[in-house]
């Protein structure tokens, strides 16, 4: 039986390369260790990487009894909650996970269309031709007011204004490599009042549950059946012994999508607009087929087009936005690819490396969305939502939301790079996102609009 080879580097420099420049980190990894190598990051217990289609499916198959999920997150912990879907486990992950299924599938999809492409005309109407401007600070705003929007309801007032503001400045706690540090030193999880990034942060959580009891309480006090946004669906849900959501409950979910379905589409989004201004074929192919579309297609057809379809999928391979799986801790001896790992164990796939995997996406660091026109690629193959039992729940609606605002974007603006603008992965918070800056500029409007907008 073999044992996983773990890097030779002090963990210090470890955490500092995973800190800095994870991607450089993984690859140098691969190409000294092969497909299976451990890494020291965030705890005493090492962390088992695999990056093997075979591997994986092990791993998402693999009986809870056997391997069970741990969030090792501490900042998670802080923010979303204990009743948090991604970090709940066992019997508790499965009940959360039906009751939260629903309101993210089928015809709940065609209300959101509405939503999406009425506020990414909003926000491009405010974009002056001619002026280099931040496109990730555009499609944050586009994310963070769809899903208020979706989870709320909430179109307008003073507790839409707040909400967005806290939420925004407590994700750009950990908005650069060097603000990032907070989620793997704890040393610096300190609280010294509001004068200190930890202390202003516990805080400004603190005004956000504030902001969300509030809320329920009112739904509470006020029911209204004909409400169809996602907290109405999870207050009305019910569990297999007839049993609603708790308040505390219901606080937890709502964070994790605030949080999950905002920041993650909004990296998305950026990533996608840059490769295809970055690659003028790909921009040219892609507009030949929105400006096929019918008139009279509605957000579904927009949503199904092949071309689009494989751009957003492209994008989501070269830099996924979350780089490793969510781990799973070895509860029972379990062997892998011929490894043999003991209890205590940490495991992740490591969807970046796997992306990256020249036998299967050949030139894997060209951005080429034709790969998915060519072949269909498994679950344990191409993984930019997670897998198994810990699969996005809000996986359909991110790719919804994708398509319909690079459809929208497209049709109406012309846009171009920057000259001479680098733009680089870069570490944020938990995740890998498009460096920031005004490298962007609209150059006008286009005259073929046929992505419909609701009224």
């Amino acid at each position: 039986m073999k044992v996983p080879e773990s890097s030779k580097s002090p963990k210090i420099i470890q955490l500092l390369q995973w800190i800095f420049n994870p991607l450089q980190l993984m690859e140098t990894s691969a190409k000294t260790y092969g497909e299976c190598f451990s890494l020291q990051l965030t705890s005493n217990t090492p962390i088992v990487l695999f990056s093997n289609p075979q591997a994986i499916q092990q791993i998402f198959t693999a009986p809870l009894e056997q391997l069970d999920a741990k969030a090792s997150a501490q900042l998670l912990g802080s923010l979303l909650g204990e009743n948090s879907l991604i970090l709940l486990s066992g019997a508790s992950h499965q009940r959360q996970r039906r009751l939260l299924t629903p309101p993210f599938h089928g015809d709940r999809m065609k209300a959101y269309g509405e939503i999406i492409t009425n506020i990414t005309h909003e926000v491009i109407s405010r974009w002056k031709i001619g002026e280099p401007f931040s496109i990730r600070d555009s499609m944050q705003e586009i994310s963070l007011r769809v899903i208020l929007q979706a989870v709320f309801g909430l179109h307008q007032g003073e507790r839409l204004i707040k909400l967005q503001e806290l939420l925004r400045s407590v994700l750009n706690l950990s908005g650069s490599p060097l603000r990032a540090s907070i989620v793997f030193f704890p040393l610096l999880r300190v609280d010294w009042g509001n004068w200190s990034p930890w202390g202003k942060y516990l805080r400004q959580v603190q005004q956000i549950d504030e902001l969300l009891y509030r809320e329920i309480q009112e739904r509470r006090d006020r029911p209204d059946t004909s409400r169809s946004d996602i907290l109405s669906l999870m207050m009305s849900a019910r569990d297999v012994n007839g049993e609603p959501m708790t308040d505390v409950e219901l606080r937890d979910e709502l964070m994790t999508l605030l949080v999950a379905g905002h920041e993650t589409t909004a990296s998305a989004l950026t990533w996608a607009i840059y490769w295809i201004h970055h690659l003028p074929k790909v921009r040219e192919k892609l507009l030949s087929e929105l400006d096929n579309v019918k008139e009279n297609s509605d957000w579904n057809e927009i949503s199904r087009l092949p071309y689009l379809t494989a751009v957003c999928q492209e994008t989501l391979r070269i830099y996924p936005i979350l780089m490793l799986t969510i781990p799973r801790i070895v509860k029972s001896p379990i062997e892998i690819m011929g490894y043999e790992l003991q209890p205590g164990t940490l495991l992740q796939g490591c969807i970046y490396l796997m992306h990256h995997r020249e036998d299967l996406y050949p030139e894997p660091n060209q951005f080429q969305p034709e790969r998915f026109l060519q072949r269909q690629y498994s679950q344990y193959e191409y993984l930019p939502f997670g897998g198994g039992n810990r699969t996005c729940i809000g996986m359909a609606f991110a790719m919804f939301e994708m398509k319909l605002v690079l459809a929208t974007v497209l049709s109406q603006m012309n846009l171009a790079l920057v000259e001479n603008y680098p733009v680089k992965p870069m570490r944020r918070g938990l995740t890998l996102s498009p460096s920031g800056g005004k490298w962007l500029i609209a150059t006008g409007q286009r005259q073929k609009v046929k992505i419909p907008v609701g009224v």
